[in-house]
């Protein structure tokens, strides 16, 4: 079934009451191959770096004690390292996800019955938000299989603890979980901004694959860009987590401490919601064609 036939369908029941809403992007989401075939791609692609890093470095240290000091508020063992892949280089999955799920209804033009069938576009949004942040945090959960599932079982084999029976570790893996379900909803934000599916992706990509990481790179260099770079989506979510490889390479540089875990969910938090709320009025209120 193709996706703006199903989505059409779907979009056309009745869904007036919050629990419709909510079941019909469901079905809207589910019916289409979009997030499984997005899932697929990164459990393989977080598995391999999960398995390559865990190969090199714990081949290399024989124990996950030898890792180097991280910043304050940061984990820096091995396996927190491995695991922390999940979200380090995964969460571009979800939040393109989260795009799509907006985009794709101008794009395949079933926002107009969407809304006959729930006037309130507030609910629509709402009942989006909702669904792509249980969908992240799924991906979030097959994410970790990918990398503590992998990950683990070779740093085992190379001498090192897994740190599967440290309760940091599995602190670490709720966080994750969290930090992919508000991916997804920063990228519903995204995706309700900037309409259009080609210009949201590009300006997506671009920045969590470029200006972001060079933004990071530079904050290394000088503490006033340390201070501003710390609240950047990336380096919020990986002090969401608690680990990442960025964080141990840049873990002295400056003088200024990463976020607290609380404060970086807060900030992509706060960052979904602008961009939500900054979409419902620029675009989301306008008439449909």
């Amino acid at each position: 079934m193709s996706a703006s036939h199903s989505a059409a369908t779907v979009a056309s029941t009745p869904a007036s009451t919050f629990v419709g809403a909510i079941r019909a992007e469901f079905i809207k989401l589910f019916s289409t191959r979009m997030w499984w075939v997005l899932l697929m791609i990164m459990v393989a692609y977080v598995g391999v770096m999960a398995a390559a890093m865990a190969g090199l470095f714990g081949s290399n240290m024989g124990d996950a004690g030898g890792m180097p000091p991280a910043e304050e508020g940061q984990l820096a063992t091995l396996p927190s390292l491995v695991y922390s892949l999940a979200t380090s280089l995964g969460y571009v999955f979800p939040v393109i996800l989260g795009t799509l799920a907006v985009t794709g209804e101008y794009r395949h033009q079933t926002l107009t019955p969407t809304f006959l069938a729930t006037p309130k576009r507030g609910r629509v949004l709402l009942a989006k938000l909702l669904v792509l942040a249980l969908v992240g945090a799924l991906f979030g959960a097959a994410a970790l299989i990918g990398t503590v599932g992998i990950g683990g079982p070779i740093l085992a084999a190379t001498g090192n603890d897994s740190g599967l029976g440290d309760t940091e570790t599995w602190m670490l893996i709720a966080r994750a979980v969290l930090a992919m379900a508000l991916w997804a909803v920063i990228g519903v934000g995204v995706g309700t901004l900037i309409p259009n599916q080609v210009a949201a992706i590009v300006v997506l990509l671009a920045f969590t694959q470029f200006v972001e990481p060079t933004l990071r790179a530079a904050a290394l260099f000088a503490d006033w860009a340390a201070d501003i770079g710390r609240f950047l989506p990336g380096a919020a979510g990986d002090a969401l987590v608690g680990a990442s490889f960025f964080s141990l390479v840049s873990a002295g540089a400056t003088s200024a401490d990463p976020l607290l875990w609380w404060q970086g969910g807060l900030v992509l938090l706060a960052i979904a919601v602008v961009a939500a709320l900054i979409g419902y009025v620029s675009a989301w209120r306008k008439d449909v064609t």
